[in-house]
């Protein structure tokens, strides 16, 4: 389960937008994605050649 502490003082969208980096971070967002809708194996598996398509081509630009 996510947590985000507020701060005190800390606006709540600021806190709002921690929330949702950390979501972002674990992935949960993708989960929910993934069990909501079924996925062929082969867009599976292209969705997948893409992700490390670009993170190979991030690697080069670095």
């Amino acid at each position: 389960m996510t947590k985000v502490r507020v701060k005190l003082d800390e606006p709540f969208e600021k806190a709002l937008r921690r929330f949702k980096k950390k979501c972002n971070k674990e992935g949960l967002m993708q989960r929910l994605k993934e069990v909501k809708h079924y996925e062929k194996p082969s867009e599976r598996r292209r969705r997948k050649l893409a992700k490390a398509i670009s993170r190979s081509m991030q690697d080069i630009t670095k």
